[in-house]
């Protein structure tokens, strides 16, 4: 054991409460991104009393780790109590005067925590990190002073992304507004193919088992790189000229628009800067000097269109036919323009602040990573 570190087991105890008289009905679940979300299982017909009941102030954590993408599924309930399977496991700090839940929730959420969690996973069919295992995990305990801190660190960068988000959320319902009022209040009695008004271009993966085409300087778009803001402006994986020469992709400039068509589909960014994709993908811009942000709304719009129509459906994909096939209103290039003019500002204020949370975004994993040396 490391000098200063802990055994974790020293300091929690498991907790297994049943919801037997079935008062809470509140069924959340657990994601990799180490939060209480709430619960898509079917329920009809489940006997509820067998639930566990997670209170305030308690940790879940889905032992399974095989198929979550080396991450461990464990998040610090900090709502109202909530039940959720009897599959998780659920414990508490047995003195937090000794060791805060909001500190060990940060030691959880670095990246060495899950690595260290997939190393100790066991199993044939399925790996697990069991209750002994998580016992095992060491991690320094400081003074309950320092940890205050920490945790108060972290929490003002966390509230900041919060905030931005916020507004950039805020940002994107005028631009929906300005386009409303422009296109959708008076539309067009003229119909097209969306594909007349937008260009739709493809991506494509080189060999995965040739380094040298990996781990450049380029970024490259996959649909699990799709954020919550309107731009992407880092991936997961990154290509080499080498890896961009020798792929279907080109290098797509900042303000293209990507939509998903395979995995999550119907999901939209655009690039805040020049990236590659893969053929999971399509790359729009616009026909006959259609404009880069009314290219996006536009998508918008007519994504939303499609899935309305699809009447709940899910989408299994999206292929060019699909675009090909759907009717719009035809749009003025002329009116477009206005429309660039009007929310350039706005999606300018967007991309600065979507970089200002990837800022902050640094700053956190920083902080984070110096947990190890406290």
């Amino acid at each position: 054991m490391k000098l200063n570190y802990k055994r974790l087991g020293d300091y929690i105890q498991q907790i297994d409460v049943r919801n037997k008289d079935e008062k809470v009905t509140r069924l959340l679940g657990v994601s990799i991104d180490k939060k209480f979300i709430e619960s898509i299982a079917n329920t009809i017909g489940t006997d509820m009393s067998t639930y566990k009941i997670v209170k305030h102030g308690q940790f879940a954590y889905g032992p399974v780790t095989s198929r979550n993408g080396d991450k461990v599924s464990i998040a610090l309930l900090m709502e109202e109590e909530c039940i959720i399977s009897s599959s998780y496991i659920v414990f508490e700090i047995t003195d937090t005067k000794k060791l805060l839940p909001e500190y060990l929730n940060l030691w959880f959420k670095r990246p060495e925590f899950d690595r260290y969690a997939r190393f100790h996973s066991h199993g044939s069919a399925r790996e697990i990190i069991d209750w002994e295992e998580m016992c095992n995990v060491e991690l320094p305990v400081p003074s309950l002073d320092r940890q205050q801190k920490i945790v108060k660190a972290y929490k003002i960068i966390e509230d900041r992304i919060a905030l931005k988000r916020k507004i950039n959320d805020n940002l994107v319902d005028i631009t929906d507004a300005i386009f409303h009022k422009m296109f959708l209040g008076n539309k067009s009695d003229s119909i097209v193919s969306f594909t007349d008004v937008v260009q739709l271009m493809g991506g494509g993966t080189p060999k995965t088992d040739n380094d040298s085409y990996w781990n450049g300087a380029i970024p490259f778009f996959t649909p699990k790189d799709t954020p919550e803001s309107p731009f992407c402006i880092s991936t997961e994986k990154h290509l080499t000229s080498d890896g961009l020469r020798n792929c279907s992709s080109r290098l797509y400039p900042p303000f293209t628009t990507f939509v998903t068509c395979r995995g999550t589909v119907g999901n939209l960014t655009m690039a805040g800067v020049p990236m590659a994709m893969n053929q999971s993908c399509y790359a729009l811009q616009g026909k006959d000097n259609f404009s880069p942000f009314f290219v996006y709304s536009f998508t918008r719009y007519v994504i939303a269109t499609m899935k309305k129509k699809a009447s709940g459906a899910v989408f299994s994909a999206l292929v060019t036919r699909d675009f090909e096939t759907e009717k719009v209103f035809a749009p003025s290039v002329t009116d477009a323009t206005l429309y660039q003019k009007c929310a350039e500002p706005i999606f300018t204020q967007i991309l600065k602040n979507t970089n200002e949370i990837q800022r902050l975004s640094d700053l956190q994993n920083t902080l984070l990573a110096q947990l190890s040396s406290r």
